[in-house]
């Protein structure tokens, strides 16, 4: 009764602000939802109609169909990048995450004398490094070049997501790890029983960004798997035929057969990897 009083209570200015500030809202989220809607319809649309379609796309155009997902999925190598790029996601967050809790373990122990040094040399790498061209010999020296372990072990600890846990580590109080190295505890009980239960939010921000980084990486992929088309992941495979002039000369999906639904594959194929 007490809210609904205060409500009733409310100036002529509040409730403009209120009418004001909710179509604002409104008019961000439908600016912000419209592009992957308008990709949406078109996907599901008559190629033909969406060509010659100007505007705004609010549903699909002509008959709706399932071809172009017909003939996404169609196409081998659609999958075999799903699968790809599902190993390098599960694969390099697993790699990613235990390496960078280890090495945010050691250098948030305030007895370990080079921790400062180190974190310096890290913290260097973030703003210089040797470049693309000393990037590639070194990963074709390591024998990568050609395998999926191109896009997992050299990225295997990014220094910003380093910085972050090495900095929520340290917010764990230090009488709990005395007292576990008390009871005989050793480094490796101490991190995987006491500080990282204590910072699994922070741990779960890692993950997100390192999965989000994985699935989104095609230049990698671009550089160091030029010869192994078949562990093409698959935002390198939807970039490839995004770039084609015409949808006949892509050699990442065969369109010979369907001509006519050019346009709506490149739409299918943008909704797929969204998906």
């Amino acid at each position: 009764w007490n809210e609904g009083e205060c409500m009733n209570k409310r100036t002529t200015g509040e409730r403009i602000f209120t009418v004001l500030n909710s179509m604002v809202l409104v008019i961000i989220v439908f600016i912000s939802l419209y592009p992957l809607w308008h990709v949406m319809v078109a996907s599901f649309s008559e190629n033909t109609e969406v060509l010659r379609h100007r505007g705004l796309m609010l549903w699909p155009v002509g008959h709706m169909n399932l071809d172009a997902y017909n003939v996404v999925f169609q196409n081998p190598m659609v999958l075999r990048g799903y699968g790809n790029t599902l190993f390098v996601v599960v694969m390099g967050c697993f790699i990613n995450i235990i390496m960078t809790c280890i090495a945010a373990y050691v250098l948030s122990r305030h007895e370990f004398m080079w921790r400062r040094f180190l974190t310096a040399m890290i913290v260097i790498t973030m703003y210089f490094s040797g470049g693309l061209i000393p990037f590639y010999f070194t990963v074709k020296e390591l024998g990568l070049n050609g395998t999926l372990w191109a896009l997992i072990i050299p990225v295997a600890i990014n220094p910003f997501n380093l910085i972050i846990l090495r900095t929520s580590f340290e917010g764990v109080p230090n009488s709990l790890v005395e007292s576990a190295r008390i009871d005989g505890a050793r480094h490796f009980t101490v991190l995987f029983r006491i500080v990282v239960p204590l910072s699994l939010p922070s741990i779960a921000v890692i993950i997100l960004y390192y999965g989000v980084a994985h699935w989104n990486n095609w230049f990698h992929a671009m550089i160091f798997l030029q010869t192994a088309r078949e562990k093409y992941p698959l935002q390198l495979i939807l970039r490839e035929i995004l770039l084609q002039n015409t949808m006949q000369d892509s050699t990442a999906i065969n369109m010979d057969n369907r001509p006519d639904i050019g346009e709506t594959v490149r739409y299918a194929l943008i909704m797929v990897a969204t998906v």
